[in-house]
């Protein structure tokens, strides 16, 4: 059955809740949420679709190449289903990848698991619990994150879960931060004559209303929240990475190329993505990886792009 966008809903998984995710990413859902939550924008909302079981589903999108399962971590990262936004930006779940990734572990052709790339990450909401399914995966499966061309904060914190990281040279990774963004009307509502009143019990039921200004308790409890968000991502780097909690802490989220990531232990190796495919490839085939530029190698790549 189809279901209609529920923009409310979205903005509650957006604003007031730690994420981990870049600004630019927060700006791109932001410039599709606002006019409608302002009621600037009346167009019909695009329908979500979903059909058939989720292990059915999964198994049938598995996309296994020789005896690699290939999975694109592509889009905004949230922790429950969804296909597709209003502006054509991709959306996949903690819910759904973690199934895909279920999937794979149990199918009897594949012999690792490739996580191919692309975010900037999203909710934090969901994320430590499937980068932890992730390491304890790679006991059962090697699982190599390739960063094809954005693995930035939740992204990354998947990443470095990973069995290891193989970033494509003009790739870049990190952003290790958490963010949180309020969003206040009620200036507007004052302009338009409307006022709210809002009766409530619990000192902290009202916090971050978007209906009046932000309170100091609010920004207390935002800090509270932002420092245990920030402290299960770092955490959870120094751990997977096995490299020293200063030195996730003091990246302060910067974002590096390919080189930089390399220098501080953020990433394995650099390759591009089909080159690093074939050589994984190689392994479970008993062939010598194709030199690049060879014709095997071209052809590979161009049977591969299909897939990334």
């Amino acid at each position: 059955m189809s279901q209609l966008i529920n923009y409310p809903h979205l903005a509650s998984l957006v604003f007031n809740t730690p994420l981990y995710a870049t600004p630019d990413l927060m700006q791109t859902v932001r410039a599709v949420l606002e006019p409608r939550l302002l009621g600037r924008l009346t167009d019909m909302p695009e329908r979500l679709d979903a059909g058939g079981s989720p292990e059915s589903r999964e198994m049938q999108s598995l996309r296994v190449v020789g005896r690699l399962a290939i999975i694109p971590v592509h889009g905004i990262l949230t922790a429950r289903a969804g296909q597709i936004d209003g502006a054509c930006q991709e959306i996949l779940s903690y819910e759904k990848l973690r199934g895909q990734i279920h999937a794979a572990l149990r199918h009897e052709m594949v012999e690792e698991i490739v996580l191919d790339m692309h975010s900037g990450g999203g909710a934090a909401m969901g994320c430590k619990e499937l980068a932890d399914f992730i390491r304890v995966s790679t006991e059962i499966k090697p699982i190599t994150a390739l960063i094809n061309f954005a693995a930035f904060s939740a992204c990354y914190m998947l990443a470095a879960a990973c069995s290891r990281i193989v970033c494509s040279p003009t790739a870049m990774a990190g952003s290790i931060g958490v963010i949180i963004e309020t969003y206040e009307v009620s200036k507007a509502e004052e302009a338009f004559g409307i006022k709210f009143n809002t009766y409530y019990r619990g000192a902290h039921k009202n916090d971050c209303s978007p209906h009046e200004p932000i309170t100091d308790q609010a920004v207390a409890e935002i800090d509270r929240r932002l420092d245990a968000a920030y402290a299960t991502f770092t955490e959870s780097v120094a751990d997977h990475r096995g490299i020293d909690l200063s030195v996730v802490t003091g990246t302060e989220a910067r974002m590096f190329d390919a080189e930089g990531a390399r220098a501080i232990k953020l990433i394995d190796e650099i390759a591009p993505a089909q080159e690093a495919l074939d050589s994984i490839a190689a392994r479970y085939s008993g062939q010598q990886a194709p030199r690049r530029g060879s014709v095997s190698a071209r052809a590979g790549a161009m049977k591969l792009q299909n897939t990334l």
